[in-house]
């Protein structure tokens, strides 16, 4: 019974990943699909080509990215967004969205780093994602402060926190923070098994060259 507990679950833990993502992309797949059929049908009538749907979606985006690249569209984009950075509840929920997708966007990578983060004197290490390297625009005292902001994210996105420590204090790690995130998601559980699989390979392949 204890064999067959265990082989359910590793099917289980195999199959949930794969079927969720296969999920998802089908979700996106029928909600493009659908809408492009909406859209195109009046013009072409019944005919119609499978995977159109997402060709103009991607077109869209791609539309979309380049119109928001020009200057004279900076000020228009401000005024649709006026309804969504002036109601209460809204403005605090469309911000925090926004700014958490322009952490991601493509820019400098001095601000997209991943670091180490210990207290001197404390054996306690934990990974953080820099959001500021300066204080200077916040309100006094803050902005005085020679420290940088460090957000660390809590397991399976239940939120995280938000510190302002010295520079001292951190270490850059060789990781992207799609990686980085990705590994805080599911608590960095696949990283360390593959790690010690890894370990437990290397150690194999020494003890049979020592025996050799």
């Amino acid at each position: 019974m204890k064999v067959l507990y265990q082989y359910f679950f590793r099917g289980l833990l195999t199959f949930l990943p794969l079927g969720l993502t296969v999920y998802v992309l089908y979700l996106f797949i029928v909600w493009t699909e659908g809408t492009a059929m909406r859209l195109i049908r009046p013009f072409i009538g019944d005919f119609y080509l499978p995977g159109l749907g997402i060709l103009l979606g991607v077109g869209l985006i791609l539309l979309l990215g380049f119109v928001v690249s020009q200057p004279i569209s900076a000020r228009l984009f401000s005024w649709l967004e006026l309804p969504f950075t002036n109601l209460p509840v809204v403005k605090s929920i469309y911000s925090s969205l926004k700014n958490f997708a322009d952490y991601f966007a493509p820019h400098e990578k001095d601000s997209q780093q991943v670091v180490l983060l210990q207290m001197p004197g404390q054996d306690l290490n934990m990974v953080g994602l820099v959001t500021r390297q300066s204080m200077r625009g916040l309100p006094s005292p803050m902005g005085q402060l020679d420290k940088v902001a460090v957000y660390l994210p809590m397991g399976y996105m239940i939120g995280g926190y938000t510190v302002f420590v010295p520079r001292d204090w951190v270490t850059p790690i060789d990781l992207s923070v799609e990686e980085a995130m990705r590994s805080t998601l599911i608590a960095w559980m696949a990283s360390n098994r593959s790690d010690e699989k890894k370990a437990g390979r290397a150690d194999a392949a020494g003890n049979g060259t020592s025996r050799s």
